[in-house]
Parts: C-alpha cells; sequence; structure tokens
C-alpha cells in the first residue's frame, strides 16, 4: 500500500532527518511511528501526503510514484488529523465534516448521509451535533469530529499526528478506544504519529520505533515487547513495562538478591571463616577489585583446609561452579537448583559479578512478580 525506498531527507540548514528510510506499510493496517524529538517521524508521515519532499528516494501508494501525482488531488484522497484539530470556528460541525466531499462534488444528499453515519460512528447524535459549532464542543468531541472529518470522503489513507497529545488522559484514553473500534469497522491504512508507548501499543497493528532518522525495529508489539532489538528499545519501551506487563518468566535479575557477601582471593583462611561467621553465611564469592567473579569457597571447604596455614582464598575457591547471567530466566535457575548440590547461584554481568540467586531470594522474587503482574 504505501512504501519508503531508500528515501533521504536532508534541510537546507544541513540537518538529516531521514537516512534512507525503507519501509512498507500494508493495506488496512494501523502502524504507529514512534522515537524521541526529532528521530524523523512525522517528517515521515509528512511525506506521504507531499507535505515534505524527499531530497532522494521515492514513496510509492499502491505502487505509484507519489511525485508524479499531483499534490493538491494526492492530499484530497488521503485523511490528516493532527494534535492542533484544525475545525473552521465558522462552519458548523456538518458543514466541517462535509468540507471535502463538497471538494469531490459529491450530491448533498450523499454527504448529509455520511455526516450523519459518521457522527454516529463515533457516538455523537447528529441531531444534537451536527449544527453545532466547534467552540460549543468539548476538546475531546472536537478531537472526535476532527477524526471523522479525516474519514468523509472515504479515503484508503489516515495520517494522524499526534491526534490526541493535547487532550486530558480522559479523553485520550476514550479516544484511544474509539480509534480501535473505529479502524475494526473500516479497515483503512493509518499511519499514527505518536510520543505515548502506552498509545502505540494500545492502538497499533504494527510499531516503527525510530532514532535519529533511521527505524531501529519495526515489528508487532507483542514482538517488540518480547524481543527488543538493542538496548535503545528497550530503554524507550521502558523496562518495568516489559518485566511487569509482557514478560511471560522472570529472569534472573527479578530473583537475585544484589547485597553479596564477596572475599578477596588474597585473604587466609582464618579471614574467610571470620567473615562467614559475622554474616552467618556458609559461603563466599570470591572477586576481584572490579568485581569480577572468580569462584566461590564453601564452608566445607575452609573446615577442610583450614589447617594449612600457607593457603589462601584463592587456592581453594571453585572456579567451576554454576552461574547465570541477568537475563536468564526461571527456567534456567530451577534446573540449576534441582539437578546441582548448591545453595547459591552467582549472577553475572559479562565477568562482573552483580547479585546472587537463593533459594528463598527465587521464591521472594516469584512472589513479587506475580504480584507485579496484577497490577
Amino acid at each position: 500500500m504505501i512504501c519508503f525506498e531508500n528515501v533521504y531527507k536532508e534541510y537546507d540548514d544541513g540537518f538529516v532527518a531521514l537516512k534512507n528510510i525503507n519501509l512498507e506499510i500494508k493495506k488496512g493496517e494501523l502502524v504507529t511511528l514512534i522515537g524521541p524529538s526529532g528521530c524523523g517521524k512525522t517528517t515521515t508521515l509528512r511525506m506521504i501526503n507531499r507535505l515534505t519532499e524527499p531530497t532522494s528516494g521515492t514513496v510509492y501508494i499502491d505502487g505509484q510514484d507519489i511525485s508524479k501525482i499531483d499534490p493538491v488531488e494526492l492530499r484530497r484522497n488521503i485523511g490528516y488529523v493532527v494534535q492542533q484539530i484544525g475545525l473552521f470556528p465558522h462552519m458548523t460541525i456538518a458543514e466541517n465534516i462535509a468540507l471535502v466531499p463538497k471538494l469531490k462534488k459529491w450530491k448533498p444528499s450523499a454527504y448529509e448521509k455520511r455526516v450523519d453515519e459518521l457522527l454516529d460512528l463515533v457516538g455523537l447524535d447528529p441531531a444534537t451535533f451536527k449544527h453545532r459549532y466547534p467552540a460549543e464542543l468539548s476538546g475531546g468531541q472536537q478531537q472526535r469530529v476532527g477524526v471523522i472529518r479525516a474519514l468523509a470522503a472515504e479515503p484508503d489513507i489516515i495520517l494522524m499526528d499526534e491526534p490526541f497529545s493535547a487532550l486530558d488522559p480522559i479523553s485520550r484514553e476514550q479516544l484511544q478506544d474509539d480509534i480501535v473500534k473505529l479502524q475494526e469497522e473500516i479497515h483503512k491504512t493509518i499511519v499514527f504519529v505518536t510520543h505515548d508507548m502506552d498509545e502505540a501499543i494500545k492502538i497499533a497493528n504494527r510499531i516503527a520505533i525510530m532514532k535519529d532518522g533511521e527505524i531501529v525495529q519495526f515489528d508487532t508489539p507483542d514482538k517488540i515487547l518480547r524481543h527488543p532489538a538493542n538496548s535503545f528499545v528497550r530503554d524507550f519501551i521502558g523496562e518495568n513495562r516489559l518485566v511487569q506487563d509482557h514478560t511471560i518468566v522472570p529472569k534472573a535479575k527479578d530473583l537475585m538478591y544484589t547485597s553479596v557477601v564477596t572475599t578477596s582471593p588474597k585473604r587466609g583462611l582464618a579471614e574467610a571463616f571470620r567473615l562467614m561467621k559475622e554474616k552467618k553465611v556458609d559461603s563466599l564469592v570470591v572477586t576481584d577489585k572490579n568485581k569480577s567473579f572468580l569462584g566461590v569457597v564453601t564452608l566445607k571447604e575452609l573446615e577442610e583446609h583450614y589447617q594449612n596455614e600457607n593457603l589462601l582464598v584463592a587456592d581453594i575457591a571453585d572456579r567451576d561452579v554454576p552461574t547465570l547471567t541477568i537475563d536468564a530466566d526461571v527456567t534456567n535457575v530451577a534446573e540449576i537448583f534441582r539437578n546441582k548440590d548448591v545453595s547459591a547461584i552467582p549472577v553475572l554481568d559479562g565477568n562482573r559479578l552483580v547479585g546472587i540467586i537463593t533459594r528463598s531470594s527465587m521464591m521472594r522474587g516469584l512472589a513479587e512478580w506475580e504480584f507485579r503482574k496484577k497490577q
């Protein structure tokens, strides 16, 4: 339906807004463009109706190069909804909605019928609202009219540039629900710019996450939440959202204690024994000054070698112990506790010790994770 082929945009001041974008939007799907300010999402949207022209590359609609289509005619066949709504204050609601159908020479009976149908579609009684003026409507009602005005001439494509961002949270949520229900009925191709990840997840069939003029990841909300492409996507989505709402199982980082009793490899055995007694533990994790993991010393090993005063912790540390990465899931944790005679599992980020999982910390972490899921 809509295809970007190596689209590059550089402005006169040298700012590169888009870097060879390749993007295909299927007929009938709702795609959100999201990313930090200046990432190129609005520039991408505005290229579809030629409000912004590419420096190089081509945008196609239904296989046709849109640079060869008259821009006025192109725009009359594409619905456009913006944050500022843009209803004409001197026109009634019916006149605002019927504007493009009139420009396209529809018969009065056709566009009057269309006005009533669209008002009904978004829960605004035609008899009550069509003869009112925009100033007589609330912000949420005005934005509903802005949305259906974009649908009035039955365009195949609708562009929406942060249309709900100026509304209060309740109106915004209601309009998000409206757009989801509306799309189930009309099956238009909608490109929707937003800066709100929750909004994108709620309404989109697919989400294009952008950064610095490039598309970093383009996939369904579920795939993005399950498999963020990189650390930027993970941070942009938000770790809490990933863990609480959509992670199938908790990770090692959700189950570990971050306060770990460690010892230097250069300590003597008597010092290690005293530390165990003081901290009331039966093992110590051996790390260097950079917190790099070097092994584990157990109380049993200490007792066996305690009489040898020449030994250091490094001499008896067990380096062949099971460890986990911070992103290992709970099934890996359970497998180690089931098959290994271990009381604690060091958790590493690279080779750096970041925590330790015990059976009790695993149960605590699982309980907290289940509680968070219900919130």
